[in-house]
């Protein structure tokens, strides 16, 4: 074992000027709901709300709206439109909806709306691809995006997004990101079959209720097909009770994956990817995005993201094309499960292949012919040196390169302190390690120990720049810096 420094020297590391620390004056606009208790006159308590919008006068409704408007519209790019459809959400409590002017029912979707200040506490764990479009640069540059996680009220992670430029010389700068903010529209998928079906198997719920309602379905359905073979129980005479548990479960799944749009006009740094399906309901954590290219030239991008209900962990996919259309779905098998999954940017002998940390404490190999479904991981790496005896993980996917893929890691030390290094791992036959570092490649200095979880430093994916490795890091789960590092520096140390 190599002697554990407390800061490292071995490969000279470069921290840049680039520093993201998180600003609460960045919110989204987010359905709000008061509490489901029943006051002491019987009624749900958003009705009773409702009823006191309508006994207002037309010119207090005015009034109120006006002054509404004036204090918030200057924050959100379209806050009309996102009263009225938080408006229609409760417009079934609503009695002679009908008959509502349109300012009376923008009024009643502002009292059913509020702000969420999504960075608030924290701006961290980044990852960096290259960006799908690359045009109008000068030869040697390099457009990105880099994903961040963001963490606000209540520690609800969400997954925000920048640009910038690298250039020749290595100098990296970011885009000014927007004043606006956005988290989308939700759509509803095609679902396949057969990965439906396989989800409720690895559930326990591939019942004969559960065949009543896939059977007739075909083979991509629509959320109202399923609705619709739900509905049809009934005529299969099987009682309400007996189905709710596996009912449930089904909508489950089919709420845990969808797809979610931004307007191809809106600025990347406005784009918001917010909780909103069951398994993530407390957050989505830890994105590892990947430039992936496929054998035929396609290119897609994938993240595999850490989603959490409060309860448990599951792992969950992001496949997009251009970032403006970002599809989630869930992931199948007994090895998609914990924290830390990190796809390869291609095939290798014809399968995705992918980085996992099966029990919370090594790095675990596995290939798959569907990138949605992951069986029997490979252990390749454990805890060895005293920087990292408590745990390792991945720092994002590996990175190719002629001498092999080059790994970023995650170490935990004394006092839980989080250190990253590196592996290198054979192109061919990525189960077999080339070499690893025997000292941190970066640590936490003096200005990065302090934060909500402080002597941290972990990274979420990297790139290669000419001849340099682009290390964006989140510190201390605070704010985020980014590294640089002689490429041909680590591949020498790790070969």
């Amino acid at each position: 074992m190599g002697s554990w420094a407390l800061d490292p020297s071995v490969i000279p590391v470069t921290r840049t000027q680039v520093l993201l620390r998180p600003d609460a004056r960045r919110v989204v606009i987010k359905p709000f709901m008061p509490g489901a208790h029943i006051p002491s006159n019987g009624q749900k308590r958003a009705r009773q709300v409702i009823d006191r919008i309508l006994a207002l006068s037309e010119a207090e409704v005015a009034s109120t709206l006006t002054a509404t408007l004036a204090q918030f519209a200057e924050r959100h790019p379209d806050l009309r439109g996102a009263l009225q459809r938080n408006y229609e959400a409760v417009a079934g409590l609503v009695e002679d909806a009908d008959h509502l002017t349109a300012e009376r029912r923008l009024l009643i979707g502002a009292y059913f709306t509020h702000e969420y200040s999504i960075e608030a506490a924290s701006l961290s764990n980044p990852s960096i691809v290259r960006a799908p479009d690359q045009t109008g640069l000068g030869a040697g540059e390099q457009r990105f995006v880099l994903s961040l996680r963001a963490i606000g009220e209540g520690h609800l992670s969400s997954i925000e997004f920048r640009s910038g430029v690298i250039d020749t010389s290595g100098s990296i700068t970011l885009d000014e990101p927007s004043r606006f903010t956005t988290i989308g529209e939700r759509r509803e998928p095609l679902y396949h079959r057969d990965t439906f079906g396989a989800k409720l198997r690895e559930l326990g719920v591939l019942n004969e209720i559960a065949g009543l309602v896939l059977d007739p379905l075909p083979a991509r359905f629509t959320l109202d097909q399923l609705e619709s073979a739900i509905a049809d129980l009934d005529k299969h005479g099987v009682d309400r009770v007996v189905a709710y548990e596996t009912t449930r479960i089904i909508h489950w799944v089919a709420a845990s994956n969808y797809t979610i749009e931004f307007a191809a006009q809106s600025q990347i740094s406005e784009r918001v990817i917010f909780p909103s399906g069951p398994a993530e309901s407390q957050g989505m954590e830890d994105a590892r995005f990947v430039r992936f290219s496929h054998d035929d030239g396609t290119v897609l991008y994938y993240a595999i993201y850490t989603a959490f209900d409060g309860f448990q962990i599951l792992p969950q996919l992001i496949e997009t094309a251009d970032f403006c259309t970002f599809k989630v779905a869930t992931l199948n098998g007994d090895a998609a499960r914990n924290k830390g999954m990190a796809l390869f940017p291609r095939m290798i002998g014809g399968r995705y292949a992918a980085l996992s940390r099966q029990d919370n404490e090594s790095n675990f190999l596995m290939f798959s012919d569907d990138v949605r479904f992951w069986h029997e991981p490979i252990r390749i790496q454990q805890p060895e040196q005293p920087w990292e005896l408590m745990q390792l993980g991945n720092c994002g996917s590996p990175l190719e390169t002629d001498a092999g893929w080059l790994v970023i890691t995650h170490g935990v030390g004394p006092l839980r302190r989080y250190a990253l290094g590196a592996v290198l791992l054979d192109l061919d036959d990525p189960q077999r390690v080339i070499g690893h570092l025997d000292e941190p490649l970066l640590a936490p200095n003096n200005d990065e120990r302090d934060g909500y979880v402080p002597n941290v430093v972990y990274s979420c994916g990297s790139l290669i720049h000419g001849d340099d490795l682009v290390i964006p890091y989140g510190f201390s789960d605070l704010g985020s810096g980014i590294a640089a590092i002689s490429l041909g520096d680590i591949l020498d140390r790790l070969t």
